[in-house]
């Protein structure tokens, strides 16, 4: 299972799934699902057994326009 972490920023966007991608975590920039109408229009998708990582990069980084992780 995947999750994708959603921003309202596309430059915060990158700027996780290049940290993720630092800890060898294969991540990916996919386009969002419509029916997630928060965000820039891309996000980081990466497998959901990395969600712990994930969130501590979120909290350390204070990511200000990120809207949540969403099952893919």
């Amino acid at each position: 299972m995947n999750l994708i972490a959603v921003f309202r920023s596309r430059t915060q966007t990158l700027a996780f799934a290049q940290i993720l991608s630092s800890y060898g975590i294969m991540v990916s920039i996919i386009n969002t699902p419509r029916t997630i109408n928060v965000a820039c229009g891309i996000s980081a998708k990466f497998p959901a057994q990395f969600k712990k990582e994930a969130d501590e990069i979120i909290r350390r980084r204070a990511f200000s326009t990120f809207a949540g992780f969403y099952h893919v």
